[in-house]
């Protein structure tokens, strides 16, 4: 008579049959495979004991890439988030539930996939991304990011770059390459991207296809609206604090907060004969909302998975190297080799020139506001330092507040006053990136003689 499987006979042979799907691919040879590829049993015991993946944002995105990561047989995850859960988290972000509204959402996400999926463990990071060094970066075979900041973007961009070492025949040390998979949504829209540090396209190399963040003039808020959204702004920015209406800060999930703005926005449109004040587009304004759709993200994060594997397991070639996807109207998606820039800031590898016209008359502040407002730029808050007769001076830095009082008088100052020379290296800080950028000053004119 034959004996009867145990219980754990059974659980190991449920657990076994889990990966199949996995086994087919990553056991087999097949005509898609990379060339170098060598199908091995010992790639599922790589992803599931060894490979560490990173995971940026916890959000609509980052939920669905930590699903599809934890079920696609990656054992050793981490996430970062500085974010808490709110109420309208909820409609899309499927790993929370209500009563986690106020809670980490790195915490909780991490929670709830280490419950439900035993093959897999999740390390939260309720921080950002600023707060970790390049020792804690270089840990990661992948980094995959579901953000919604543009900064955020080209601070990891940058940091990932930098991490890169080079031979001494000049090439790259392809071990010091970490790959970046990015993704973004916004609607029925998104994109996902590969990048290999200082191989291919960077954040950096292709800044301008970001679109330009939408802020409205106060003085057309105050006395000029023409948009619906000006109207919303008035209310939130001046009316609010004027009326004082609850006697507290406004919430931007407390209904009635977002129906008192709601009624003076349309009072104030009708006013002024605007149309297009709606319910929907107040609660979208009051919090900045970025529209968000969970089929999209669902579909994106499904797209970066994919990358993650194909990268961590070498079995196909991985994309090349930016995709669109589109569902407003069908089911529309494009891919295409984005160019590397070879005079991009970060991946470059050598100081950029920084063009000036006249150094007579070109000003501190102008090249600061160069650096701001500039497409190829876009800085936030640039702090600029130069070596001079072999000692560091800092030409202004206005985020720390003794050093922006000490240098404020050199913004008035012209290039040739501040002794800057035609050729001299400028070090500048900011915001979107966690390392100084070496630029070199190039004047336009011919002669230019600086004494």
């Amino acid at each position: 008579m034959a004996a009867t499987p145990s219980p754990c006979d059974s659980s190991a042979s449920a657990s076994n049959k889990k990966w199949n799907n996995l086994r087919n691919i990553l056991e087999r040879d097949g005509p898609f495979c990379k060339t170098d590829f060598t199908p091995s049993p010992d790639i599922l015991d790589f992803l599931q004991n060894t490979a560490k993946i990173l995971v940026i944002g916890a959000g609509g995105l980052g939920c669905e890439l930590l699903k599809d990561l934890a079920m696609m047989g990656f054992g050793d995850l981490h996430v970062i988030d500085m974010d808490t859960i709110e109420l309208s988290n909820l409609n899309r972000q499927f790993l929370f539930r209500r009563c986690d509204i106020g809670s980490p959402k790195a915490e909780c996400a991490a929670r709830f996939i280490n419950q439900r999926i035993n093959t897999c463990s999740v390390t939260p990071y309720f921080a950002k991304i600023q707060d970790f060094d390049d020792l804690f970066y270089t840990q990661f075979h992948v980094i995959v990011c579901g953000l919604d900041s543009i900064v955020a973007r080209r601070w990891i961009n940058s940091m990932i770059n930098s991490l890169v070492t080079y031979q001494e025949d000049g090439n790259v040390d392809p071990q010091s390459v970490i790959p970046l998979i990015d993704g973004g949504t916004e609607g029925f829209k998104g994109n996902v991207r590969v990048i290999l540090p200082s191989l291919t396209a960077c954040v950096e190399c292709t800044l301008d296809l970001f679109p330009p963040q939408v802020t409205y003039p106060l003085c057309t808020i105050a006395s000029k609206p023409r948009l619906p959204e000006h109207c919303v702004e008035y209310v939130k920015i001046i009316q609010w604090d004027k009326e004082n209406p609850f006697s507290c800060a406004l919430d931007g999930d407390d209904p009635q907060h977002i129906s008192w703005v709601y009624e003076k926005a349309l009072d104030r449109a009708n006013k002024h004969n605007i149309t297009g004040v709606t319910y929907r587009l107040v609660q979208g304004v009051v919090k900045n909302i970025i529209p968000a759709v969970a089929s999209t993200n669902a579909a994106i994060a499904a797209a970066c998975a994919n990358e993650v594997f194909k990268m961590a397991s070498n079995c196909y070639e991985c994309m090349s190297n930016f995709m669109n996807f589109n569902d407003l109207d069908g089911i529309y998606t494009y891919t295409y080799a984005a160019e590397k820039n070879e005079e991009c800031l970060v991946c470059s590898n050598a100081p950029q020139a920084l063009n000036v016209g006249n150094p007579y008359t070109t000003t501190l502040d102008d090249v600061i506001h160069m650096l701001c407002d500039s497409p190829k730029y876009q800085m936030k808050n640039p702090g600029i330092t130069t070596i001079m007769y072999g000692k560091n001076k800092t030409l202004h830095m206005s985020s720390v507040g003794s050093i922006a009082e000490r240098t404020r008088a050199n913004l008035t100052m012209s290039l040739y006053q501040l002794g800057l020379r035609d050729g001299q290296q400028l070090m500048v800080s900011d915001a979107t990136s966690p390392r100084t950028i070496t630029m070199q000053l190039k004047y336009n004119l011919v002669d230019v003689e600086m004494n």
